[in-house]
């Protein structure tokens, strides 16, 4: 793969995208990019007045910009319903699932779930089978959904999803990341055999400097651990502008293959995007198939049109 940058993004006139987590890092690169490119695009943000700040940042460096804001809260499985329900759009052509937390402290969503587990998998799990009939009605639509190359730390135990057996925070954030692979993994298969052309794909960003790295110390008041994280993120992280371009690359580039993995071409650290190395566990079709039968159950939410 010859080196990608943003300025290679296709028109995006006429699509319509939902970015989570819009408001800042990784998200808020992917939105501006998109909509750069002429796409008209939804921050799903779960503080509303953030998302806001965030779109008049994007309206300023992009004039004719159309972005909206809608409340996003995936920690909350009635705040996905509600979103779902008051999507305005008749399409979907793009549904990037970027928002997510890291190692941070153990708590409990809304809805009694493990909030790495919760946040990371259920509430896009849930998302995306919700707006599922706008995505299957739209030719060309595409499903990414941001990993990790931390998905190494831990596969998914399906008999103790939340942790409940013993919580160690970065195992409970690697084993999310897994999840997130898993689900694409199931998902492509899914859509291949209802015949579908709608791509489901994942994408990672390496190591990049994001209020991810520092939102685990803020929470529990370490302020020099927060304060090595920052000058870590200076010292060795890309930006955010990088980070984002596998999520771009995966979300617009022609070619993309369903259940492909992209990341930067460095040793899944920085660099370009890439075809990323994936753990063997992310491709078990047993462990995807129970993965998502889980899913369904816990969120409720059936995909219709894709039976298994």
């Amino acid at each position: 793969m010859t080196r990608w940058t943003a300025s290679q993004i296709p028109d995006q006139s006429g699509r319509v995208a939902v970015v989570t987590g819009a408001n800042g890092g990784l998200g808020l690169v992917t939105a501006l990019e998109l909509a750069r490119r002429g796409a008209e695009v939804v921050l799903a943000c779960r503080d509303v007045a953030r998302g806001r700040e965030a779109a008049a940042g994007i309206e300023a460096a992009v004039p004719a910009a159309r972005v909206d804001v809608a409340r996003l809260d995936l920690a909350d499985l009635a705040s996905v319903r509600a979103f779902a329900d008051a999507f305005p759009h008749d399409r979907l052509d793009l549904l990037v699932n970027n928002a997510g937390v890291m190692a941070l402290p153990h708590h409990t969503t809304a809805d009694g779930f493990e909030t790495q587990f919760g946040v990371n998998h259920l509430g896009h799990f849930a998302l995306t089978g919700l707006l599922l009939p706008r995505v299957l009605a739209t030719p060309g639509a595409r499903v990414i959904t941001v990993s990790s190359f931390a998905h190494v730390l831990g596969n998914i135990d399906i008999h103790d999803l939340n942790s409940e057996q013993g919580y160690r925070r970065w195992t409970a954030y690697g084993r999310s990341k897994t999840a997130n692979l898993l689900f694409t993994h199931e998902l492509a298969r899914r859509l291949a055999a209802a015949g579908s052309d709608v791509v489901a794909a994942s994408a990672h960003p390496g190591y990049s400097a994001t209020n991810l790295t520092t939102a685990g110390p803020a929470m529990e008041g370490r302020h020099i651990l927060r304060r090595l994280m920052r000058l870590a993120d200076r010292a060795v992280a890309q930006t955010a502008e990088a980070g984002a371009l596998p999520t771009l690359y995966a979300a617009t580039a022609p070619g993309v293959r369903p259940d492909s993995f992209t990341g930067p071409s460095f040793l899944m650290w920085r660099g370009a995007p890439a075809p990323s190395w994936r753990a063997p566990w992310t491709l078990d079709d047993r462990a995807s198939a129970r993965l998502w039968a889980e899913s369904e159950r816990l969120t409720g939410v059936r995909y219709e049109g894709l039976k298994r």
